[in-house]
């Protein structure tokens, strides 16, 4: 019996030796530049098996004992890393890997009679994704929670030592805590939090998401209506099963888009399981190095061929200018109909430093989706508002996100919280957020007043000399329904006065319903004014510059006009406008007061009173609104189509009875790796005889800056219509032809194509009604006209991304060359500053 509780105890206390003698390791893995965790990085010990994956946040957990007194932690594009553990107890070690400099290790190439393994099973990937990808779900819905960091990283020491620096590294002398043992230090700029309803319908294929709630904390951000619409899920879609994926506006191609033999290599490195699906590793990287690409890990579940998991990053010598690095991590799960949704996406941008003595920028999104519902598609009308912010989505507090929020905050995005708070509170910081938020909205802020534009304040022509101007606008501050605007003008030589002012009232913030009314008394130019139809935002530069020097053709004018806006639906707008003008031209203009006879009195000043409707029809286009301003953020695949029609009206106090219809489509066509195509035609016709000035005046450019929106070998004031058609086309084929050649794709330099043409004429009649001559017999400015079926052309080629933001354009002009003063070949230049 003694010797039966002898033994007994013997294998009890043996069983507690045993047990206390087991190795729990556990601990995380971030990247030590952005302190982001890195998932799926493989934790072993040191030449065994015994080990475990990290899970999307970056945990692990190992429990075993090895010969070995080793961790060893690797993952592709880290330097791998190794540190030592204790036998025997319950420990914790985290690891920071830091991102490698060197290229990409080749894959094995196998023989012509052997088949790549993991190519059996990119087909069946590739003949699977018409179940697995979620755009072929009818509509669906979830919650989504989503985080995004911004932070100042890689700041170099000669930037900590300037003088106005101080004050900020006493703060970053405070954050070191935030790198951790190996990281690098960062400073906090930005960091938000929101919660969204998101919701998806395939026919139309329509997306809403409504912001419930949003909590932003950031470097002089003061109000956070704008950026409370663009920090949810709408902008943070990142899917695979696409060819390409659109991401700081350029188009990478998909590690499983249908051209993915061409692009990319693959290999197989190994089969397993995550939690209970049964995954194959893959491992690939593009062929070309300076494709826009990735290269990274998929693990591919064996049931559905799908994408369970996946790591990729932008491959460091791609075509892509201020980026150092894009990673994008995502977690996959099944839905009950069959396809894949992200649950979890991580997407980190690092921006590199200008200049050696600066430093670059972190921008990490995280975005994790729960109660994921299979649904039956919601009525379009649901969709009419792309992103809808509700009343209360900023009042919020500690106690809501620490229920609601999916995941809890770490502590160093605790301390960022506090750490922006200090930051704000610095002079130096204050002024230079001021000085740069007045250059980016043109407008420099006091309590309820914006004054400016600060671009307009000063210019020099032949006709005014010295021209001052000081004007401004209310803005939210004043209120979220009215705003005001006034300027004043002084010019110097011809010693006048110059004002206008305005207001603007929002009846409905819903279907953005907006009345305008102004008055100006100022001078323009005659001639170089876009028609109806045609976007100034490309030719914002070449305007500026046609204001000083000598204007073309000038004229003074004053102006009363009121127009009514109205969105009807997502697609559909209506805006009515009428306006009464007088023109008094600066130069030598004579006009018929009666079309009916030859000896009718002569004159040059005449007035206008005109309405106009203009219709825009936009499928897809998205819409933000920003304080007491709307604006566009263009469509993703469909034409925008414009239409005006204005009567212009004798009885009502003009000088003349017109009717004049103008027509446009454009289009952003995305066209893979061949680049991207945006085309524009235009088309416009005038019922009626009038006045040249009346008529239409295409746009020529003589300044050295190339543009969009004229005709870049014809002069000012070349040409002039009655009817007219007209068709733009630009292709950029970004670095589809350069990166194929050894010695240019260094240089990062891109391909531009470019094709203009015009057709256009005047009738008879309207040619017979112009005055050619004044009273005295002398000749008067006039105009070309287009032949009939004889249009103007020019085609010209580019090159962009010289030094990263110069372009040239090598234009050649193909009809007309008979005109006088024209040049056949034409060179321009352009800032143009993209990724």
């Amino acid at each position: 019996m003694k010797l039966r509780i002898l033994l007994s105890l013997t294998i009890f206390f043996s069983l507690i030796s045993s047990l206390k003698a087991q190795t729990v390791i556990v601990g995380k893995v971030t990247d030590a530049e952005s302190g982001d965790p890195i998932p799926f990085a493989s934790v072993v010990i040191k030449g065994t098996s015994v080990g475990s994956p990290t899970d999307f946040d970056g945990f692990y957990r190992i429990e075993g004992d090895a010969e070995s007194d080793t961790v060893l932690v690797s993952f592709i594009g880290y330097e791998t890393k190794y540190k030592i553990y204790q036998k025997g107890i319950t420990q914790t070690i985290n690891f920071q890997l830091t991102p490698e400099a060197k290229s990409l290790d080749d894959f094995v190439v196998f023989a012509r009679k052997q088949e790549n393994p993991a190519f059996a099973i990119m087909r069946s990937v590739i003949d699977n994704k018409s179940k697995n990808d979620k755009r072929t779900l009818d509509a669906y819905e979830y919650e989504s929670y989503n985080k995004i960091q911004i932070d100042v990283d890689n700041i170099s020491q000669q930037l900590r030592e300037k003088k106005y620096m101080q004050k900020i590294t006493a703060v970053l002398d405070s954050i070191e805590v935030i790198a951790g043992e190996d990281g690098k230090p960062i400073l906090p700029l930005f960091i938000s939090e929101s919660l969204s309803k998101f919701y998806y319908r395939d026919d139309p294929r329509l997306q809403k998401e409504e912001i419930q709630k949003t909590r932003i904390k950031g470097v002089a951000i003061e109000d956070g209506s704008l950026i409370s619409q663009i920090i949810g899920s709408s902008f943070q879609e990142y899917n695979f099963y696409q060819n390409r994926m659109n991401i700081v506006e350029k188009e990478f191609a998909s590690p499983i888009g249908d051209a993915w033999r061409i692009i990319y290599d693959y290999e197989l490195q190994d089969s397993l399981y995550l939690g209970d699906e049964f995954v194959y590793l893959l491992e690939f990287k593009p062929k070309n190095d300076q494709e826009l690409a990735f290269f990274g890990k998929l693990w591919i579940s064996k049931a559905d061929y799908a994408i369970k998991q996946i790591d990729a990053t932008m491959q460091p010598t791609a075509n892509l200018n201020f980026i150092d690095r894009i990673k994008i991590q995502q977690e996959l799960e099944r839905t009950e109909t069959g396809a894949w949704l992200p649950i979890k996406s991580r997407v980190l941008i690092d921006a590199s430093e200008i200049t050696k003595k600066s430093a670059g920028f972190l921008a990490k999104f995280y975005t994790s989706n729960k109660n994921i519902r299979v649904t039956e598609p919601k009525p379009t009308r649901f969709f009419e508002r792309t992103v809808e912010l509700a009343e209360d989505a900023r009042l919020t507090d500690e106690a809501f996100w620490a229920e609601s929020r999916h995941d809890k905050l770490s502590d160093t995005e605790v301390n960022v919280m506090a750490m922006i708070d200090s930051l704000n509170n610095i002079r130096f910081v204050k002024t230079w957020t001021n000085i740069l938020k007045t250059v980016a909205r043109g407008y420099f802020e006091v309590g309820k007043l914006d004054l400016g534009p600060w671009p307009f304040l000063f210019g020099v022509n032949d006709v005014e000399g010295v021209r001052l101007r000081l004007g401004g606008r209310t803005n939210e501050n004043f209120s979220t329904k009215w705003q005001f605007n006034g300027y004043g003008a002084y010019g110097f030589d011809d010693e006048r006065f110059k004002y206008g002012f305005g207001a603007n009232v929002i009846l409905d913030r819903e279907k953005w319903t907006t009345i305008t009314a102004s008055y100006r008394n100022d001078l323009d130019q005659f001639g170089i004014q876009p028609d109806a139809v045609t976007s100034l935002s490309d030719g914002s530069a070449f305007l500026a510059l046609t204001q000083l020097g000598n204007l073309v053709r000038p004229f003074r004018y004053e102006r009363y006009q009121i127009e009514g806006f109205r969105q009807f639906s997502r697609s559909f707008s209506a805006a009515l406008q009428l306006k009464k003008q007088n023109f008094n031209p600066e130069f030598d203009f004579r006009y018929s007061t009666d079309f009916s006879r030859v000896d009718a009195p002569l004159a040059s000043d005449f007035e206008t009173t005109e309405a106009t409707i203009r219709l825009k029809f936009a499928r897809d286009e998205t819409f933000l609104i920003n304080d007491n301003n709307r604006f566009s953020l263009g469509t993703l695949r469909w034409p925008i189509f414009l239409f005006s029609y204005t009567r212009g009206f004798k009885t009502l106090g003009g000088d003349f009875d017109y009717n004049k219809i103008n027509f446009g489509v454009s289009q952003r066509i995305k066209l893979g790796f061949w680049g991207v195509s945006r085309y524009q035609v235009n088309a416009g016709h005038i019922f009626d005889d009038v006045p040249y000035p009346l008529l239409t005046s295409h746009i020529g450019n003589e300044q050295f800056v190339y543009t969009d929106i004229a005709f870049n070998t014809m002069n000012f004031y070349e040409f002039v219509s009655q009817s007219f058609a007209s068709l733009r086309y630009q292709h950029n084929f970004e670095g589809f032809v350069f990166n194929r050649i050894p010695l240019l794709r260094k240089l990062k330099w891109r391909l531009v194509g470019t094709g203009n043409v015009l057709f256009g004429g005047v009738s008879q009649s309207t040619l017979d009604a112009q005055i050619r001559t004044d009273e005295g017999g002398n000749d008067l400015p006039f105009f070309n006209v287009l032949e009939n079926g004889r249009p103007f052309a020019e085609v010209g080629l580019g090159v962009e991304n010289i030094f990263k933001v110069f372009r040239v354009d090598f234009i050649r002009r193909l009809t007309y060359l008979e005109n006088p003063g024209v040049d056949r070949t034409s060179i321009k230049f352009s800032f143009n500053l993209s990724l």
